[in-house]
């Protein structure tokens, strides 16, 4: 099976959309698959859309070119779109618009969690043929392996790191925690280390701050602490906290979007009121919480196993599946003219 996968792959730390293309493609590989990251070829069996705004650095194509592949190129391509987004993460006002008309496009829909799946069945997204497939990161790289293990005699360290400068990534929490850490007893108790990009005119005064950082590197660094921490705010999924969980950190984390999904059990729910209360908490009962995230269960080859599986699944019903399609109407003429355009751009690459 001949696979398109819509991100444009970056080298280096990017974020998690980048690390998902990453892990995928490696896996469908192993598992026998063709995968492709553009539309140059004409015997492609499924699309994934994973970013169809062409804004998007990371976009490869987006709906638009989706639909005109199957118009003019191969009418029976199945189509796949992955949902991770929506403007309630950022502020926006047009993301969740955008996502729900390129969905129309596509036959099947994969949600990163519960959450966002809910938010945009509540704003009338297409409820057929709907999957929620959890976010998971590389074992091979993030595992509990060389951890530290606090000593409860020394500072208790506390990390957290973020592709994405948003505000709502946590820089309340992370505020905080710098502004906790000009106090004596906070000082003398706990350090906070923040790896990766930081909002403009934003600086921490008194905690770590190291650049963005990816792969086993990155790994190292967040195993050199205790607890790991999210602050972020209506977050699909997230690959951050998941890393750290992986790491083998205990995790404290806020009940936002679909962060709950992935650490309920696995640390502390805390907010910005009983911050400081929580830390406590979780200093006083840290070897329990030590012990369990041993268990931890989200990576990326249960994740990968499942879209491979729904892959297969929607080829078994793939009649099924373009028979519910709304008729696309075929202009004789466009498709000349989209034809020879296409020939030319992937020709000129």
């Amino acid at each position: 099976m001949k696979i398109s996968i819509g991100t444009k792959i970056k080298d280096g730390p990017w974020g998690g959309g980048n690390l998902f293309a990453l892990n995928l493609s490696k896996f469908l590989k192993k598992e026998g698959f063709d995968v492709v990251f553009d539309l140059s070829h004409d015997d492609i069996d499924l699309i994934l859309i994973t970013e169809p705004r062409k804004t998007s650095e990371s976009s490869s194509f987006t709906h638009w070119d989706v639909e005109n592949y199957i118009k003019y190129v191969k009418n029976d391509t199945l189509v796949c779109h992955r949902i991770n987004e929506c403007d309630e993460r950022k502020g926006t006002n047009f993301v969740n618009k955008y996502l729900i008309e390129a969905n129309k496009v596509s036959d099947t829909t994969i949600f990163v969690s519960s959450w966002i799946k809910n938010l945009y069945i509540e704003q009338n997204i297409s409820s057929k043929h709907n999957y929620v497939i959890l976010a998971g990161a590389d074992k091979d790289i993030f595992n509990p392996s060389a951890r530290a293990k606090w000593d409860e005699e020394t500072k208790l360290r506390i990390v957290t790191h973020h592709w994405g400068a948003n505000w709502n990534k946590g820089f309340d929490v992370y505020k905080k925690i710098d502004e906790m850490l000009s106090e004596d007893f906070w000082n003398k108790k706990i350090d906070f280390t923040y790896i990766g990009n930081l909002p403009r005119k934003f600086e921490f005064k008194n905690s770590i701050h190291l650049p963005p950082m990816s792969g086993a590197e990155l790994a190292r660094e967040i195993k050199k602490n205790h607890i790991y921490i999210t602050g972020s705010l209506n977050e699909p999924s997230g690959n951050h906290h998941i890393e750290g969980a992986q790491c083998g950190l205990p995790i404290m984390y806020i009940d936002s979007g679909g962060v709950k999904e992935y650490t309920k059990g696995f640390g502390v729910e805390f907010n910005v009121k009983n911050l400081e209360e929580k830390i406590i908490y979780l200093n006083e009962n840290y070897e329990y919480y030590f012990k369990k995230i041993i268990n931890y269960p989200f990576e990326s080859s249960l994740m990968c196993s499942e879209y491979a599986k729904l892959f297969k699944d929607m080829m078994k019903i793939k009649t099924q599946l373009i028979n519910e399609r709304e008729i696309l109407k075929v202009n004789k003429l466009f498709k000349k003219t989209y034809l020879l355009k296409r020939n030319f751009q992937y020709i000129k690459k």
